[in-house]
């Protein structure tokens, strides 16, 4: 599946890209371009917007209309409406912040890139393989706290109503 998400949804953006999704994130793109985009490239709109919503069902494209307030709610909505894994697999995780590929990285290749006490600790290195990117990540200390959201966002999952 294809996703475009509208500016404000940028952390929905972020975590679906952890989930492996594809998703277009522009803050600064407005609602025509956000529809003409969804339209043309046959994507999925997210949006919190009640009128951007009503304007993609007239345009028959597919879409959301995000209510839920906190992100693991947020999460378990659009898991729900579109049947998908709450599970993070690192081989088909996006980079959170652009949305492109990762690759797995020896370490002596990202070594300056990485705090030392990081190195130290952590085996496995992902690197963002967009060159103006080149982010790198590691299973570190936040994993305790992606995990637990994607846990709350499971437990929640099958009380969310899809809207729109």
């Amino acid at each position: 599946m294809r996703f475009i998400v509208d500016g404000m949804l940028g952390s929905l953006a972020r975590w679906l890209r952890i989930l492996g999704q594809e998703v277009v994130y522009d803050k600064t793109r407005n609602d025509n371009a956000l529809l003409n985009r969804a339209i043309k490239d046959k994507m999925i709109l997210l949006t919190r917007d009640e009128e951007l919503c009503q304007r993609a069902t007239a345009k028959r494209v597919t879409k959301l209309l995000v209510t839920e307030l906190r992100e693991e709610e947020r999460i378990a909505q659009v898991a729900k409406r579109f049947r998908l894994s709450l599970e993070v697999d690192m081989a088909k995780t996006r980079c959170p912040e652009c949305g492109k590929d990762l690759r797995k990285t020896p370490r002596s290749e990202i070594s300056h890139k990485v705090p030392a006490k990081s190195l130290a600790l952590y085996e496995e290195f992902w690197e963002c393989k967009n060159p103006e990117c080149a982010k790198v990540y590691w299973i570190g200390g936040h994993w305790r706290q992606i995990t637990s959201t994607l846990a709350k966002a499971k437990k929640i999952m099958e009380t969310i109503q899809d809207t729109c």
